[in-house]
């Protein structure tokens, strides 16, 4: 479960935190971060966190896809299918820069009460 940080710490860092915790061969999508964030209309801003994170191998980013399954963040892996063979290597099966069975694949956070 993701707890509410009373500081209001760092909205990026709440995202890496929740992106850390995406299970191997799991993704999940910017706005299921948002929302588990409390901040359901923030998806954008999650997208930018995960842009952000390029040079933190720390955080997971080619785990966060679009709501549709699409592998909408892969340019920012230096503009390779670097992300589409992170996804396979995990098991996901990507056909056209999209998630083939995206349900089965995808992984809901905790949502913060």
């Amino acid at each position: 479960m993701i707890k509410k940080n009373p500081n209001n710490e760092n909205f990026f860092e709440r995202v890496y935190e929740i992106a850390r915790q995406i299970p191997y061969g799991k993704v999940t999508s910017y706005g299921a971060i948002a929302k588990a964030l409390g901040a359901a209309r923030s998806a954008r801003m999650v997208g930018w966190a995960m842009n952000a994170s390029h040079n933190r191998e720390d955080v997971p980013a080619h785990r966060v896809v679009n709501r549709l399954g699409l592998l909408s963040g892969k340019h920012h892996f230096n503009g390779t299918n670097l992300m589409q063979q992170l996804l396979e290597s995990e098991g996901v099966e990507v056909v056209d820069n999209q998630i083939v069975d995206f349900q089965k694949y995808f992984w809901e956070p905790d949502i913060n009460s």
